[in-house]
């Protein structure tokens, strides 16, 4: 039972360390073998043109980049 014990509790340790890390540095967490991009892919599925959530999804980041960009202030 003290093995479980103190398993856990380093466990526990790691955990909060790795939180602590992410809220200092605020990284998103990313593959180490980049992913799609490493594939020249742009999009995961095939299809010649994007779906309506992506295209809404796309209008809306769009949207916010624009605003971002009128209202920077340097």
């Amino acid at each position: 039972m003290l093995t479980f014990v103190i398993t856990f509790a380093v466990l526990l340790l790691i955990v909060a360390a790795m939180s602590i890390g992410y809220l200092v540095q605020r990284k998103t967490i990313s593959g180490s073998c980049g992913g799609i991009a490493s594939l020249g892919l742009d999009k995961v599925c095939d299809c010649p043109e994007p779906c309506e959530k992506r295209k809404a999804r796309e209008e809306k980041a769009a949207k916010r980049e624009k605003l971002i960009q009128e209202n920077r202030i340097i």
